[in-house]
């Protein structure tokens, strides 16, 4: 199954004009596509979080599947603790699953990320 994530910047009352109005539709009975978004309140703090670093990790993970940590670090020759820290904050915003044996994978097949010129 094909899993796809929008990332944006996005304040948060638009944000949640979004999630009231696909409410307000399931509501109504109608048919319901799920979304999933993932809105940062500024340009500078999605930079902040996708780093190039954690990029080439979240791609090279997503290549490889589900692994260790160790492991990871050790494909991306990157140090442990590093690669610990990006996992742990990927993990915080949603972009890398843990499976039940504990190694950590991205469960998305897609990650758009969409930037507006326009205020």
């Amino acid at each position: 199954m094909t899993k796809h994530i929008k990332i944006g910047v996005s304040d948060p009352v638009t944000a949640a004009k979004g999630f009231i109005d696909a409410w307000q539709l399931a509501e109504r009975g109608e048919n319901v596509e799920t979304e999933y978004k993932l809105n940062f309140e500024s340009l500078e703090t999605l930079l902040k979080i996708l780093t190039p670093g954690r990029w080439l990790l979240l791609k090279s993970l997503r290549k490889s599947g589900p692994m260790s940590i160790r492991r990871l670090a050790n494909m991306l020759e990157r140090d442990y603790k590093n690669v610990h820290t990006d996992v742990r904050l990927l993990e915080q915003v949603g972009l890398i699953d843990r499976t039940k044996d504990k190694k950590v994978e991205v469960p998305w097949s897609t990650i758009e990320v969409k930037l507006e010129l326009a205020a």
